[in-house]
């Protein structure tokens, strides 16, 4: 019989499911635009917040939100269902469609959502060229990317709720100005950005999205899928502008490490999905790069940080 320890550890390790990036790359890259056609929805529907904090999606608690978007006198609101998977909109004057989520090409899911939206009378005009990755496809053009595997979306909505978790409880012990727990569908990362308050040199050679993204000193965390060089989901950690001495610094768990190609911190998801407590593997992490960063780069800690 098992004991109360011992269900709530095997309900953890039921949170923080393997996915190998190799095993689901293709379904990524398409939920990966359609994630895109999405956020650029929201990108259209909402004002301008500091860092582009107006633009991300949020976890949910069945997938993927906008959360309540302006549109005329009502609200609207659309969310990636990974249960029943189905892309709902929903409006404040009751008014509902759904775009059901398998396999199909980019093209066609903006097809249908963008007229799921004309049918409930709100009328959105998206750029429709993806951003951040390579030989972008304009999305109506987009036959390329067509796949879906409920197993592993399902299992990325499962790590995203888990990252969630710690993450929000990391973001409660700062009190200086910090991010919502954002995700990303630029780069289809999850993420949490702390600021010392300081403004940052400017970067003269940086395009308007990065130089409003980095105006400020921040030390950001956050989990990825694994696209690019290090082709493996993995949690991450990087201080802008990063002081000297950042790669030297200490770290916990013991598996983590600075990445020269990626000038960042890295701790791979394994490593925290295999931990005896994956919760706290994650918040040393999390926990041991901040104060890193924080140090070296001389932020005022005593006035940023609760004090319990």
């Amino acid at each position: 019989m098992l004991s109360s320890n011992s269900t709530d550890s095997l309900w953890r390790m039921s949170d923080w499911p393997s996915i190998p990036l190799e095993e689901w790359k293709d379904t990524c890259a398409t939920l990966h635009m359609w994630t895109q056609i999405v956020g650029k929805v929201r990108l259209a529907q909402t004002p301008l917040v500091n860092h582009y904090w107006n633009v991300p999606l949020y976890v949910s608690a069945r997938g993927l939100t906008t959360t309540a978007m302006p549109h005329g006198d009502i609200f609207f609101e659309m969310e990636f269902d990974f249960i029943d998977h189905n892309l709902v909109i929903t409006s404040s004057n009751g008014a509902t469609a759904t775009v059901s989520l398998q396999p199909k090409s980019v093209a066609t899911f903006y097809r249908e959502t963008m007229n799921a939206l004309s049918g409930l009378g709100l009328e959105v005009h998206v750029w429709k060229m993806p951003v951040e990755i390579p030989d972008p496809i304009p999305f109506d053009q987009d036959e390329q990317h067509a796949a879906y595997d409920r197993e592993y979306v399902d299992r990325l909505w499962r790590v995203l709720r888990s990252s969630d978790r710690v993450l929000q409880e990391f973001r409660s012990r700062f009190i200086g100005k910090c991010s919502p727990v954002h995700f990303f569908w630029g780069s289809f990362d999850l993420a949490v950005t702390r600021f010392s308050g300081r403004p940052a040199p400017p970067r003269p050679d940086a395009d308007v999205i990065t130089r409003e993204a980095y105006s400020h000193e921040v030390i950001s965390h956050g989990w990825w899928p694994g696209q690019g060089p290090l082709g493996r989901p993995a949690f991450y950690s990087y201080t802008a502008p990063a002081p000297e001495g950042l790669k030297d610094a200490k770290l916990r768990p013991e598996q983590a490490f600075y990445s020269d190609d990626l000038s960042e911190y890295v701790l791979f998801y394994d490593d925290v999905r295999t931990a005896p407590d994956p919760d706290s593997a994650l918040m040393d992490f999390l926990e041991s790069t901040y104060e890193a960063g924080a140090d070296l780069a001389k932020w005022d800690r005593a006035s940023l940080e609760r004090s319990y």
